[in-house]
């Protein structure tokens, strides 16, 4: 879309003189890539880093590297790839588009590191850790190298093995340093199990315990680190029953870290999940520190699909539905009866990611795709809340953009033979690559709308 208002225009393209200098800058500054940064210069951040969290003024976090400040101030990469793209859109007279993806610029999104060697993951986490710092700001990072992410789908790879993971998670812990950092740990790495994957992927359970060990050494190694506040991904409302994913995370470690993230590159609506993580948070406290009578049974927690507390008699409204929230009473029930109000200090706390959320899932016309693969590239969504770590809510200690906006999910092919997606009637790219169209869509269906 392009508009043709000279005057418009030319105010537009003054106001993007910043970006394309920010642009320009952050296009010939290290990026958070692995492979991007040399290790002799991440020695040098890591080295500078051990005093960065004495700079960072109103981006510190709590000093016990506890939850969240509402004043935390997120990390905005000048050099991501929304605001090249507005420099892109307004060299080519876009200037609609280019207005929508330099206001995406403005905001804070995560850096994503998935793979590289040791030394890599070491120097670009600590060249980013380094440039935020610099600017007061707490950068967000993604760890996803977990061996067999992904149950080797779009998005699969990771370590070779336990030990290298390791190796790399622990390098990856050293380029953060001492400095005020968050984490979000292993999207999908508890949700999709090697358990859960297609086919007789871990007959015996050893992969599945590999993973959880795993993960716990993750936990582990970056709570090391005084700066470091660690959530561990655990899906989205739509996926694991709560009790089931409160055990997952109990059994990877959600105790030694600072809680868990929700709904990752997903798009369920902000309230389902700050209520599902709620729910999550007072299952893991009833298992663990509730009555002894219950401990150790996540399995009795009520859920998104069932609540012992309601009737259950089969009349309309009294049983709980996963596609009904308003029946989601039912479960709040069971937890204000059997849990009660546990103190907010002795409950896991949790983030959510809001970056495409805005107008919630996809839900086609049933029997218009034979695999309608609603998170994958799905059409009409939007950007959602904007990052803050101001939520009003006493668990939820931000919402994040943790997936980069514009970023492509994968080739979907929604049950056909491929390989085009029947959605746009082109091939989509690859997992992960940049994807204009989708990001100007992203950013033009905006939920609250993303202004200049």
């Amino acid at each position: 879309m392009t508009h043709r208002n000279p005057r418009r225009r030319a105010a537009l393209l003054a106001a993007l003189a910043l970006v394309v200098g920010a642009a320009w800058t952050g296009a010939n500054a290290p990026t958070a890539r692995a492979g991007e940064q040399t290790a002799a210069a991440g020695e040098q951040a890591v080295a500078a880093n051990a005093g960065a969290g004495k700079r960072a003024g109103a981006a510190t976090v709590t000093a016990d590297a506890g939850p969240l400040s509402p004043t935390t101030r997120f990390h905005v990469d000048p050099g991501s790839r929304a605001a090249r793209q507005a420099v892109v859109d307004a060299a080519a007279g876009d200037t609609d588009d280019a207005a929508l993806m330099a206001r995406l610029a403005e905001l804070p999104q995560a850096a994503w590191f998935a793979g590289g060697t040791p030394g890599q993951v070491r120097a670009d986490a600590a060249a980013l850790v380094a440039r935020a710092g610099a600017a007061g700001q707490v950068p967000v990072l993604v760890a996803y190298n977990v061996p067999g992410r992904d149950c080797g789908l779009y998005s699969g790879g990771g370590a070779a093995s336990s030990a290298a993971y390791r190796e790399w998670i622990t390098a990856f812990a050293e380029g953060v340093g001492d400095a005020p950092a968050v984490v979000v740990l292993e999207p999908d790495g508890l949700a999709a199990l090697p358990e859960d994957c297609a086919g007789p992927a871990d007959p015996g359970g050893e992969l599945t315990a590999a993973r959880l060990a795993d993960l716990g050494f993750a936990v582990t190694t970056l709570k090391q680190r005084p700066g470091t506040v660690v959530y561990l991904d655990a899906g989205n409302s739509r996926w694991r029953a709560v009790g089931d994913m409160a055990r997952r995370l109990i059994d990877a470690g959600v105790a030694r870290a600072d809680g868990f993230s929700l709904n990752v590159s997903n798009f369920q609506p902000t309230d389902h999940e700050t209520r599902y993580g709620t729910w999550v948070s007072k299952c893991v406290w009833f298992a663990t520190k509730g009555p002894e009578w219950g401990r150790g049974h996540t399995d009795w927690c009520a859920n998104q699909y069932y609540s012992a507390a309601a009737p259950n008699d089969g009349q309309p409204g009294n049983a709980v539905s996963a596609d009904d929230p308003t029946t989601w009473h039912w479960t709040d029930a069971w937890y204000d009866r059997t849990v009660g109000q546990p103190a907010t200090t002795a409950l896991a706390h949790f983030v959510v990611d809001t970056s495409r959320n805005g107008r919630g899932p996809w839900k086609p016309a049933a029997g218009t795709y034979a695999d309608p693969e609603t998170w994958c590239n799905p059409p009409g969504r939007g950007m959602g809340p904007r990052p803050t770590a101001d939520t009003g809510l006493p668990l939820v200690d931000a919402y994040l953009y943790v997936k980069t906006i514009g970023d492509s999910d994968g080739s979907c092919t929604r049950g056909t033979t491929g390989p085009v997606d029947p959605v746009y009637g082109v091939v989509d790219p690859p997992a992960g690559a940049w994807w204009p169209d989708f990001a100007h869509a992203l950013a033009r269906d905006a939920e609250p709308a993303l202004l200049p």
